[in-house]
């Protein structure tokens, strides 16, 4: 789970982080060559809060030598707090939030993924109710099915937050449940990797979320989210999204299109039965009759020419795991794409450059061809992206921009 702009309770603050590893949420790439502001760097100021929080941990039963062993080798990491300040979820166009967390490649990966998995998400889908396509999903666009679970310390980016201050009573409550994990031995500290906000394991769980709802569920005496064996970590999301309210048997929604001149309210705070929906001309895009999941409310992030959703009550409960619209609905899609569906039927259509996704994917490719490196061609303009056209139109004598355009993906095909 993402540490995002909210923050909800359930029981403990229960914000499971997601991204999202090798989804939405960066981490660290597993390389020899590690970006500096993800090492411990000085900062007086940090020491002198990480002492005194050290008296408060002993105050709470945390012991010396948990926390000797815990802190050793940790530090300010300056690169959390500008993660902390960036989340995909909240930053990006749900078009580009789905290029990236759900691109066509990762999909085949995870279908192969999902059916490694099937008969251990089946058990857990059989206890709690979750369905597995979406478990499956959600351990995707958290940590990409496992392979990206995150290579920062969980204690170095917990303090470092809970210092800083802007949630600090959130993050030094994940931090002190961290150290409880090393405690207790659910984990040794070397164990305590993850995100930049300090989720952890297959489906990026904070310790918060991880006191309050970790499942040994295969029985091996361990509540254990960090080694390959994917499990506990399904048992322990699913645990958390049915604690929340998830209702079994329902779906979380699905895409719809709109009729000409829709003029209806969209957003959450607009509920309607189904049958008003089906009455003002809502249809399923997939075709067949719309599900019938209580009230619902229509989401269309980009505009009612775009993609649109019809949203369930379960829609909410993935929000308790990550509370971004974008992030709930690309979990939704993933899990679609999983269980074998296609891909939106509405299409996003042209941006404001006039381009269209494939014309930005082959903008990148050719920036690249031409010398310029515009990373993975996801067509997702980022800095990066935005680098390399200005480093192509200076080198070609052009006004620099840093701008995509038509004109610009003329020269580069």
């Amino acid at each position: 789970m993402q540490v995002t702009r909210r923050t909800f309770t359930l029981g403990v603050s229960a914000l499971v982080l997601a991204g999202c590893g090798g989804g939405g949420t960066a981490q660290i790439a597993s390389s020899n060559k590690v970006d500096p502001a993800f090492l411990p760097q000085p900062n007086a100021s940090y020491d002198s809060w990480v002492a005194a929080f050290k008296r408060r941990a002993q105050s709470r039963g945390i012991s010396k030598a948990t926390l000797a062993a815990a802190f050793r080798g940790q530090g300010y990491l300056p690169g959390v707090i500008d993660r902390d300040r960036n989340q995909t979820e909240f930053k990006r166009s749900l078009e580009d939030y789905l290029a990236i967390v759900a691109p066509e490649e990762k999909v085949a990966i995870g279908r192969k993924s999902y059916a490694s998995q099937r008969k251990a998400l089946a058990q857990v889908e059989a206890r709690y109710g979750v369905p597995s396509e979406v478990l499956a999903s959600i351990w995707g666009l958290e940590s990409y099915f496992g392979t990206k679970r995150g290579t920062i310390p969980v204690i170095s980016a917990t303090s470092t937050l809970a210092w800083e201050g802007r949630r600090g009573r959130f993050f030094e409550s994940n931090l002190m449940n961290a150290l409880r994990i090393v405690q207790s031995g659910d984990a040794k500290p070397s164990q305590l990797t993850g995100s930049w906000a300090g989720a952890m394991g297959h489906t990026q769980l904070i310790p918060d979320a991880y006191q309050a709802h970790a499942v040994d569920f295969d029985g091996d005496g361990k509540r254990d989210i960090w080694s390959d064996n994917p499990i506990d970590a399904f048992a322990t999301t699913a645990r958390f999204l049915q604690k929340a309210g998830w209702r079994k048997g329902q779906s979380w929604g699905l895409e719809v299109t709109l009729p000409a001149g829709f003029s209806a309210g969209i957003g959450h705070k607009n509920k309607r039965s189904v049958d008003s929906w089906r009455a003002l001309g809502v249809k399923a895009a997939a075709g067949g009759s719309l599900p019938n999941h209580g009230s619902a409310a229509i989401l269309a992030p980009m505009g009612r020419d775009k993609p649109a959703f019809l949203v369930f009550h379960n829609f909410n409960m993935i929000k308790r795991y990550n509370p971004s619209d974008n992030y709930a609905l690309g979990v939704g899609y993933m899990a679609g794409r999983l269980a074998g569906g296609g891909p939106l039927k509405t299409r996003f259509g042209p941006d404001k450059y006039g381009l269209v996704l494939q014309d930005r994917k082959d903008l990148q490719s050719g920036l690249s061809r031409a010398g310029f490196d515009a990373g993975r061609p996801d067509g997702v303009i980022g800095k990066k992206t935005e680098a390399a056209i200005r480093g192509f139109e200076q080198a070609r004598g052009l006004p620099v921009t840093g701008k995509p355009s038509q004109a610009l993906l003329r020269l580069l095909r």
